[in-house]
């Protein structure tokens, strides 16, 4: 067994016996490999950020939030290299933090030479426009989509008025050539569609977003633009 298929059995037994834990001897004799051997490849998919952690005691071993997990992916050079060329064209999109963060553990556990493949490969698609700053705000929207968290916000519309108002975010659009965060707005007390280039500041706050019953699967854009949603 090659080192990226022991490191993909590594999470898949931890997780088929998760909250139970599996001591580093265990794996070794399982693998037939050293213990040191499979420390290193624990520690590896830690760096990785797969959330392993270490129990103590003298019976001590390592276990695995599946909370926090999904099964493993196989992807091919091309499909890698399509990830980042995706993440390279545009710096200032949503999420584009933790985009690269996962593709830094995609390619933590592709073979050496699969690496290589995806790196040549990634290297003869060329972007020459770089993509505009990252907005201010960026972080605070994904924070508050992921968690759903009411979000407090200084936005400025097209005519520059800056307002104070707090929203419930629902969903990020991209619209180009610009980036929505598709709310329920309490001072309008309607959804809205508010520009990320244009929110000045950003604030997360403790309270979780309640259930308006609007699903975005559901949005359309001639709807949004047809009742004045974007561009606001």
């Amino acid at each position: 067994m090659n080192r990226t298929d022991r490191l993909y059995a590594l999470v898949e037994e931890l997780r088929a016996v998760a909250p139970a834990w599996r001591s580093a001897s265990w794996f070794a004799e399982r693998f037939e490999v050293s213990s040191r051997t499979i420390e290193r490849d624990l520690s590896a998919l830690q760096q990785a950020g797969v959330p392993i952690f270490a129990t103590s005691g003298r019976r001590g071993g390592y276990a695995i939030d599946v909370r926090h997990t999904l099964p493993p992916l196989n992807f091919t050079a091309a499909e890698v290299a399509a990830v980042a060329t995706a993440l390279a064209a545009e710096s200032s999109t949503p999420f584009t933090h933790a985009g690269r963060s996962a593709l830094g553990k995609i390619l933590a556990v592709l073979a050496e030479v699969d690496a290589e493949g995806t790196r040549q490969l990634a290297a003869r698609v060329r972007l020459f426009e770089p993509g505009p700053i990252r907005h201010v705000a960026s972080a605070a929207v994904e924070l508050a989509i992921v968690t759903q968290r009411v979000l407090d916000i200084d936005y400025s519309d097209k005519t520059g008025e800056v307002t104070t108002r707090s929203i419930e975010p629902l969903a990020v659009l991209g619209v180009q050539p610009h980036w929505y965060v598709w709310a329920w707005c309490r001072l309008r007390h309607d959804v809205r569609a508010f520009r990320l280039d244009r929110i000045a500041g950003a604030v997360v706050r403790d309270e979780k977003v309640p259930d308006r019953g609007f699903d975005p699967a559901d949005i359309e854009l001639t709807d949004l633009i047809s009742r004045g949603i974007l561009g606001h």
